[in-house]
């Protein structure tokens, strides 16, 4: 069965769960700004979360669908802890990234290394198509999450990953990468963020607007 429109339904601990995603390989809508589960504090979930392996499938499908290199599930609808990561379209300029495809559930930035230098890059967002700005993020954070057979990890992350991540878990607390450029650079761009609202942009990757 395949239904674009979301079942709810109640797991074993009372939470409401979204699930959208009853047949692997589907390409998903990306929800762009301006929709209200972009600003939402994602929850944890834990095993008993409905189809959490094909939820995953199907992130990475739309990932790769849309030529990105990571994913949040509050960009596909659903305000839970979960983002996927692939990197490995990257590895001929890093090969350090060869093959890495991860996924994380309930991840968590325990702390940024304060001593490690900042480093400023240009990001942009599949929310936010069009919109490209410089954002300065710490080079090392240490996190914690647990992978897709609920194994817990504590470690160090640094380097690019380190950016991704950052990112990425940023859409979990219903934070953008727009929200970390100065007030200047968003007042410059606010003639963009309302023609996002609008449906007037143009991206190659399927997006579901806000609602009016």
């Amino acid at each position: 069965m395949r239904q674009d429109t979301a079942m709810v339904l109640n797991n074993s601990h009372g939470i409401i769960a979204h699930c959208i995603f009853l047949e692997r390989n589907m390409i998903l809508p990306i929800y762009t700004y301006g929709n209200p589960v972009l600003r939402k504090e994602a929850q944890d979930i834990d095993a008993s979360y409905p189809e959490l392996q094909t939820l995953i499938a199907n992130m990475y499908e739309t990932l790769k669908e849309s030529d990105g290199i990571g994913l949040a599930a509050p960009q596909i609808g659903l305000d839970i802890r979960l983002v996927i990561i692939d990197l490995d379209v990257l590895s001929e300029d890093l090969p350090e990234y060869k093959d890495y495809r991860h996924a994380f559930i309930n991840p968590y930035i325990l702390e940024y290394d304060e001593d490690s230098k900042k480093e400023t890059m240009e990001e942009g967002c599949l929310s936010l198509p069009g919109i490209h700005e410089s954002v300065t993020r710490p080079t090392r954070i240490h996190v914690k999450y647990l992978d897709e057979n609920f194994q817990e990890h504590d470690e160090w992350v640094e380097g690019y990953l380190a950016r991704v991540m950052q990112h990425e878990f940023d859409h979990l607390g219903g934070k953008m990468f727009i929200d970390r450029i100065s007030p200047m650079r968003r007042q410059l761009i606010r003639g963009k963020l309302k023609n996002l609202l609008l449906g007037k942009f143009r991206c190659a990757y399927r997006t579901r607007l806000p609602r009016k």
